[in-house]
């Protein structure tokens, strides 16, 4: 019999591929698969939250830039908002009020006192700006590993099945590349899977690091303005007093 008779393109499919791997193969590819898909959900995921919150920064810096007075933007964005600026901005003014309405920017005490409340309004907003740059940069730890694993374990896929390959064509003692040809493609397809998965997880990995730090510096060039702005407010109060 023409041992190139069973060789269709269907052969070479990768389902065709997957059926005729061995177990081990097998389970390599379904954990890669897995990955991918995993990998997948969280580039999604970072894709959708990374430009809603680019677009709610602008939003509220426009909104900053419009010259309305900031008590009334930090009013109307609510009492907890889901965003990092409005909650700094909030933040910020509640510490002053909470000096100024104590009597701590005058007096005799006042420049120290003054110095205390940029202190801790510094404090308070790197503490939002830490958080907020954690919660923006989860997930990207996984997708690093997807990125740098999946090659190495679709390489160790295909040199257990190049291994079992070898194993099959001595025992049936037929080299023919008809016999050779799917069993070696079998194997080379847990290579090409391992890097299915890991080039858009490496890819989406340093888009969303790069992305994430400059949220986390928009987020730092706000918190200056705040305290630059209460550095304001408070040497405008000492000069009144």
């Amino acid at each position: 019999m023409d041992p190139t008779a069973a060789i269709t393109p269907d052969t070479f499919s990768p389902i065709t591929l997957f059926l005729h791997a061995d177990l081990e193969v097998k389970l390599i590819l379904i954990g890669l698969i897995a990955a991918s898909l995993w990998s997948w959900s969280i580039i999604l995921d970072k894709a959708f939250r990374l430009n809603a919150l680019s677009r709610a920064a602008s939003g509220f810096e426009a909104e900053i830039d419009s010259g309305k007075p900031l008590e009334e933007i930090a009013s109307a964005a609510g009492e907890r908002p889901s965003h990092a600026l409005p909650r700094m901005l909030q933040a910020a003014l509640t510490e002053w009020r909470e000096a100024r309405a104590k009597g701590l920017l005058s007096g005799e005490q006042g420049d120290t006192q003054s110095a205390f409340l940029v202190q801790r309004i510094d404090r308070v907003l790197d503490s939002v700006v830490a958080r907020e740059s954690q919660r923006v940069e989860d997930g990207l730890g996984s997708l690093a590993i997807v990125a740098t694993a999946s090659p190495f374990v679709g390489l160790f896929g295909t040199v257990w099945g190049i291994m079992n390959a070898f194993q099959s064509i001595a025992l049936s003692k037929n080299t023919n590349l008809a016999v050779v040809a799917p069993a070696i493609a079998n194997a080379l397809f847990a290579t090409g899977v391992g890097l299915a998965a890991a080039i858009p997880a490496y890819i989406a990995y340093n888009k969303f690091s790069t992305d994430a730090g400059k949220y986390a510096a928009r987020l730092e060039g706000f918190a200056d303005d705040l305290v630059t702005a209460i550095q304001r407010r408070i040497a405008e109060q000492r000069r009144a007093a």
